[in-house]
């Protein structure tokens, strides 16, 4: 990956600036707001090189300027990373506010990867520049704030016991597979249970409520036993690979991270197999913080809100400030399930540091009521919770304060969360 902030231009994007090519002026803002917070684009590079041996080596990618603006590109647009590829590939403007001008934009995933590489310490960075921006510029003022909970949900599939037994033993198999190609011997005395245990799995899953009370039971009992023995016999496998011969560099680090694969998800087999067998062959109540929802994305939290349409959602919970402009002042990603008030002195206090004073007004939903804000605001005089009914009221300053209208934006700002459904950077961070 180049490391140059700056890199050389060639003939053709020379000719492509010659052109007179015009952005669009949220794009030209954008821009302008970039090159004015150059230290942004040091973070990002900073990001990029973690953990490289060799950080100055190696062929040309993505620069820290184009994965800066790609990002910004494809979350103001709302595109997934196929559709951000193929519009940065056909577009001349696109292709200047990127950065990538006449060079060969880079496949899909190449986007992912660099995008999970940037840490929550950069994505606030910059989320705090753009608060403190609008401040400078005297378009925000912090007087008014409202908070509201939302949800992403992490992309797995419902889990059940038996889909997660299931999805043991298939990727544990398919990693030994991938790491017999690589050995020069391949890997002898593995056997493939997939079939086995994709049978079992299909039997349960398509049981009734009154078969599951006679017939569930056994077949756990078989699909736990294929899962131990496939388990023992991928540990079997890591430390037989600990020291092999005859294989060059590219292969060797091949197989090693492919032994930290399976290493891993062993560990959340055992996980798996415990708390399956507590469930169901001992009838014990399993708490929800010693319970595996995905193998794929183990950092997944169970969440109950209390909706209708959705009683149970798996992902994380999201805690939204908005102000009257219809600006995200304060954003946290939080652990668990925690109640939505427990929230609000916390977002207070950072938007003192922010604004330098707390808000006047804040209106209340059916989460954050009048009387539970004020008793997690505690001695804060200076904020006062409008309820819905305040609407075209007058505030001090002379001019209606719509609280509706404020819970609407807040309320659309938090769909904007669930519009993608899933989401799809596949880690924690």
């Amino acid at each position: 990956m180049s490391r140059l902030p700056q890199p050389q231009l060639s003939f053709a994007d020379l000719e492509l600036q010659n052109q007179g090519v015009h952005l669009d002026p949220l794009l030209q803002g954008i821009l302008t707001f970039l090159d004015d917070h150059a230290l942004l684009v040091e973070q990002v590079r900073q990001d990029l090189v973690r953990g490289l041996k060799h950080p100055n080596s190696g062929r040309d990618g993505i620069t820290p300027a184009q994965t800066l603006r790609s990002l910004i590109l494809m979350r103001v647009k709302n595109w997934d990373y196929r559709e951000l590829r193929e519009r940065i590939n056909d577009g001349h403007t696109l292709r200047t506010f990127t950065d990538f001008n006449s060079q060969r934009v880079p496949k899909h995933d190449a986007f992912n990867r660099a995008f999970n590489r940037l840490t929550p310490d950069t994505m606030q960075a910059i989320h705090q520049a753009v608060i403190q921006a609008a401040v400078q510029l005297g378009v925000e003022d912090g007087k008014r704030l409202r908070v509201d909970t939302s949800v992403v949900e992490t992309d797995i599939h419902w889990p059940t016991d038996a889909t997660l037994l299931w999805d043991t033993v298939r990727t544990l198999t398919r990693l030994v597979g991938a790491l017999g190609k690589i050995l020069p011997r391949g890997v002898p005395g593995f056997s493939n249970r997939t079939r086995s245990a994709r049978r079992r799995m299909q039997a349960l899953e398509r049981m009734s409520a009154r078969e599951r009370h006679t017939q569930q039971e056994p077949q756990y009992r078989q699909l736990l036993r294929i899962t131990e023995q496939v388990l023992a016999n991928a540990r079997q496998v890591v430390q037989k690979t600990a020291r092999v011969k005859g294989v060059d560099v590219t292969a060797g680090a091949g197989i090693e991270h492919l032994r930290q694969q399976i290493t891993e998800y062993c560990k959340l087999g055992d996980r798996i197999v415990d708390q399956t067998r507590r469930r169901v062959l001992y009838g014990e109540q399993v708490p929800v913080e010693e319970k595996v929802f995905s193998i794929f994305e183990s950092h997944t939290d169970l969440i109950k809100r209390g909706k209708a349409r959705k009683p149970v959602e798996f992902g994380h919970k999201v805690f939204l400030a908005e102000s009257a402009q219809g600006l995200i002042t304060d954003y946290q990603v939080l652990e668990g399930n925690p109640a939505d008030t427990t929230q609000v002195r916390a977002s207070l206090e950072r938007h003192e540091r922010l604004f330098q004073g707390a808000p006047i007004y804040m209106p209340r939903t059916e989460a954050f009521t009048v009387r539970k804000m004020r008793r997690n605001v505690g001695r804060r005089g200076c904020v006062r919770c409008a309820s819905r009914s305040a609407v075209g009221r007058r505030a001090p300053s002379g001019k209606p304060w719509r609280a509706a209208r404020c819970s609407k934006r807040v309320s659309v700002s938090a769909r904007a969360l669930r519009a993608a459904s899933r989401c799809s950077f596949g880690a924690a961070e």
